[in-house]
């Protein structure tokens, strides 16, 4: 389960001030001709009209560019306009310089066409979800915004999902106000919330978790390894509710079965811990609802790697039987819970021996 600090994997490689290319100016021209510049003392008497004149022109070539634009209007623009990076209406164009100096850690691109295309081949494959969480000026010439995207895999049958967590550092133009750079940098872990517990006993294969209380909002899924179900409950924290509210991200996702043949899924995400039941918006589908886990004690055992169903079966035998061994009286059914991020793949199974049951547990 990924817990560590957030530590970046990309450097910016490279001024998010861009300058638009041009001719050299007649100044730079001149001054290539002519002798070095006299002391400053001796200017007013040893220069001619023709010397003071590219003089002044290094010295205008060498003030900074006045600012063409409000920063705090295109903070509102990305806030308005990022929503719409991987839907039908897209991104302005018309806001983006011609040269977008795109770097990310695995692609770069130095286009306004190269920038787009990396967008379309994002949508076309993986299906983005994308969750702004904040837009701030970083910077006389930098704006910095920091989201979420949940990524599923299209072209793999079980269509993995993975999450994504990051900062994206947009570079401006001082000439044209418009968008020059754009460097993505993806957090190891996603710095998001989870529920709260704590750890009662560790033996060699699993640990013993106290839960505290914790919201869902879940529907019904297919199978312990499956993703059906996802898209409407991410829906939900994305805005698809009575107020459009949007909710923010948290981890793991959980599908869980109460039977004993693991065949009666549901697929759930975890609700920020700040919220009430009462006050949260309404599900617009029949089919998600928002649910109050009462927390317990649970046995949980970690594993890496992709969880096919298979393993997650075979993994809930395991922990199942150790916990047995040492005379405990588990539940019916289990849960998994998946943390994706870059970098590694921590997963766990957990069963409940102690949620609803008045049950005496010694250990």
């Amino acid at each position: 389960m990924a817990t560590s600090n957030l530590s970046h994997q990309t450097a910016r490689p490279f001024p998010t001030a861009c300058v638009s290319s041009r001719p050299p100016s007649a100044a730079v021209n001149l001054r290539r001709h002519l002798p070095p510049p006299p002391k400053p003392r001796k200017l007013t008497l040893k220069t001619n009209n023709r010397s003071k004149w590219a003089i002044q022109l290094s010295l205008v070539e060498q003030s900074p560019p006045k600012s063409t634009f409000n920063m705090q209007q295109l903070v509102g623009f990305l806030y308005d306009d990022l929503t719409h990076l991987f839907d039908d209406q897209g991104i302005d164009q018309t806001a983006y310089d011609e040269r977008v100096f795109f770097r990310d850690p695995i692609t770069k691109h130095d286009t306004l066409s190269g920038y787009l295309f990396n967008i379309a081949l994002l949508k076309n494959l993986f299906r983005p979800q994308f969750q702004l969480h904040w837009v701030k000026p970083t910077g006389p010439y930098e704006i910095t915004t920091r989201w979420t995207m949940v990524m599923k895999f299209v072209l793999l049958p079980w269509k993995p999902e993975l999450i994504f967590t990051g900062t994206s550092v947009m570079g401006i133009n001082p000439e044209n106000g418009k968008f020059c750079s754009h460097v993505l940098r993806i957090y190891k872990t996603p710095e998001l919330e989870s529920p709260k517990y704590q750890i009662l006993k560790r033996t060699e294969n699993y640990e013993v978790r106290q839960y505290n209380p914790f919201i869902v909002v879940e529907t019904n899924g297919d199978k312990l390894s499956g993703s059906t179900g996802f898209n409407d409950v991410a829906g939900y924290i994305f805005g698809k509710n009575s107020t459009t509210e949007k909710i923010p991200m948290t981890t793991p996702v959980f599908t869980e079965t109460n039977d004993a043949d693991l065949s009666k899924v549901s697929i759930q995400i975890v609700l920020p811990l700040d919220k009430e039941t009462e006050s949260l918006p309404n599900p617009n589908q029949e089919t998600v609802r928002l649910r109050k886990v009462e927390g317990g004690i649970a046995a949980v055992m970690k594993f890496s790697g992709k969880p096919t169903e298979d393993t997650v079966r075979e993994k809930e035998k395991t922990l199942r039987a150790n916990i047995i061994k040492d005379g405990l009286k588990p539940q019916s059914g289990c849960l998994l819970a998946r943390y994706n991020d870059p970098g590694r793949t921590w997963t766990f199974i957990m069963v409940c021996y102690k949620t609803c049951l008045n049950v005496s547990v010694d250990f």
